[in-house]
């Protein structure tokens, strides 16, 4: 695996079938037990336990008297980048693993395998190839705009491919592009989604944050990405320092103009706007407590499935309410505030935050927010892990009774309702 590209196959890494490759048999059957989590979900996640599991092998007893990793190593982003293949053309079993109800590829499922290889990737990068230094322990921090740039077809091969673009001191930005090779009907490979993930290295005995392998970029492009990427990394830092506070002196006009309509919904249902809904109304939620199987090799849950669970009950709050099936259009900004372990009590909470409809647009968009919870009923206390925002876009509904066939314009009720709708907005046009 030099060149850093990886072909799925599907197999369990315990199954001693003499179906599989003798050499993958053996090198997957020399792994200790425990370095497998499970039977963690998707066949990217299993290749990519078998690339890294070299380099995480010592992770499983580091030495208590290891010295943290000193020299700095300089690195290119060739020297990380790797590339998945999904033959989905040629493998039925893969095919099936990620075919939706309408011949699509599962977007959720798609989302959790990029968390994984950004992941690996960003292994790849601080590895300082010294078995005898403390390796350094990788989380997911953020996850920058994931825009999906046309439909993905699960009977056409898709490819990914990903490299780090830039390194601050101990945080990591890596970018993906899904693609789906060039096929009879379009000539040339096309980009179908794109991603960035930023990991944070910490030091595995002492947990706090840790410097990382430095970053050449070589091509012209490696250079613009980079020029990008720390553009993207200032704007962060700023907001940051602002401590947002732009929402909390938001003018009481916007907010009570915003509440309008809704205090009419609570005091006068009989009078209010048919073509309006309360966004109290457009709420779904489901809950799980987290199992080992959906652990990373430090023991917590995949920030990967994280997204994957929020994303599917955000799809379902978009289609309950707009009748219609959405389409998925892109993913904000999402930060992970709180890790979350195995055992832990996990709610997801999803709303309708506001739609769209202007003339300028194709099809009305709808804004859904998705609030992970980690819920501590012993303590009594819940904390956010997660804030999720994915955009849908819908087409015409079937008017089959006579009514409207408009998406209904979703109003707050609360302030704190109103707020979070403000600041929605404000982020999206300022992006």
């Amino acid at each position: 695996m030099a060149d850093g590209n990886v072909t799925i196959s599907i197999f369990s890494p315990f199954d001693n079938s003499s179906k599989k490759n003798d050499s993958i048999t053996t090198s997957s059957t020399k792994k200790p037990l425990n370095l497998w989590p499970g039977m963690y979900h998707s066949p990217m996640t299993i290749a990519l336990w078998e690339t890294k599991s070299s380099i995480f092998e010592r992770l499983l007893d580091p030495p208590v008297d290891a010295p943290p990793q000193t020299k700095l190593l300089t690195r290119t982003p060739a020297q990380s980048r790797m590339a998945i293949l999904y033959n989905f053309s040629s493998d039925s079993i893969l095919r099936e693993q990620y075919r939706d109800a309408w011949n699509e590829v599962r977007i959720g499922k798609l989302l959790e395998d990029l968390d994984a290889l950004a992941g690996t990737i960003s292994v790849k990068h601080c590895s300082d190839d010294d078995s005898t230094t403390r390796p350094l322990y990788l989380v997911t921090a953020s996850v920058d705009k994931m825009v999906l740039k046309k439909p993905i077809s699960v009977d056409n091969d898709l490819k990914v491919t990903g490299a780090v673009v830039w390194v601050g001191r101990s945080s990591i930005e890596i970018q993906l592009d899904v693609t789906q090779p060039a096929t009879e009907m379009a000539s040339d490979d096309s980009v179908a989604l794109t991603a960035n993930f930023i990991f944070v290295a910490r030091d595995y005995k002492t947990g706090k944050s840790a410097p990382v392998n430095r970053l050449t970029p070589e091509t012209e492009r490696e250079k613009s990405l980079y020029q990008a990427a720390e553009a993207r990394n200032n704007t962060r830092k700023r907001k940051f320092r602002e401590n947002d506070p732009e929402v909390e002196n938001e003018s009481t006009d916007r907010v009570e103009s915003l509440l309008a309509e809704g205090r009419v919904f609570c005091d006068m249902p009989a009078l209010a706007d048919r073509d309006s809904i309360l966004l109290k109304d457009t709420c779904l939620e489901n809950s799980l407590i987290c199992q080992p199987q959906q652990r990373n090799i430090h023991g917590r849950i995949f920030g990967g499935f994280l997204v994957h669970r929020a994303y599917e009950l955000a799809f379902s709050t978009a289609y309950t309410f707009a009748g219609v099936l959405p389409s998925f259009l892109e993913a904000d900004h999402v930060d992970f505030l709180r890790p979350v372990d195995v055992g832990d009590f996990l709610r997801f909470k999803s709303c309708v935050l506001y739609t769209e409809q202007r003339y300028d647009m194709d099809k009305p968009r709808v804004h859904v927010e998705v609030v992970a919870c980690v819920t501590s009923p012993e303590r009594r206390s819940s904390e956010v892990s997660n804030r999720f925002h994915f955009t849908f876009t819908v087409g015409a509904k079937a008017d089959t009774d006579g009514g409207s066939s408009k998406i209904r314009k979703v109003v707050p009720a609360t302030e704190e309702e109103a707020k979070r709708i403000i600041a929605r907005k404000k982020l999206i046009h300022s992006s």
